[in-house]
């Protein structure tokens, strides 16, 4: 298996406007295309911002290629997100004012087997 970490760094001001693209826009594209989310939290960091992050599963790091190559090149996801952008002020200002850092990372288990 194959796991990774998104996470954000956001103002609070827009966790909820976040929140709600994941649900109505990236979660049903990435499930659409195989990749299976474990959960999605968020945690305040300070009085302004919150870390918003999801852990994804995959059957292996080639999977995980193929599944995000498939949602990179669907069209209709890629119009979603563009409007989605143009809606809160175009992605140069949504990253600018309010996604202040974003790491996706692969996760590895301390499990011994």
């Amino acid at each position: 298996m194959f796991y990774r970490r998104k996470f954000y760094i956001v103002k609070n001001e827009f966790v909820d406007i976040l929140n709600a693209h994941f649900n109505e826009t990236n979660l049903p594209n990435q499930t659409k295309h195989g990749a299976r989310l474990v959960g999605r939290w968020m945690t305040p960091k300070n009085n302004s911002t919150t870390e918003i992050f999801a852990i994804w599963e995959y059957d292996s790091f080639e999977k995980y290629e193929e599944i995000e190559a498939n949602v990179r090149s669907d069209s209709e996801h890629l119009k979603r997100i563009s409007n989605w952008y143009e809606k809160n002020g175009g992605r140069n200002y949504v990253y600018k004012e309010y996604i202040l850092e974003v790491k996706n990372e692969q996760l590895i288990s301390t499990i011994l087997k």
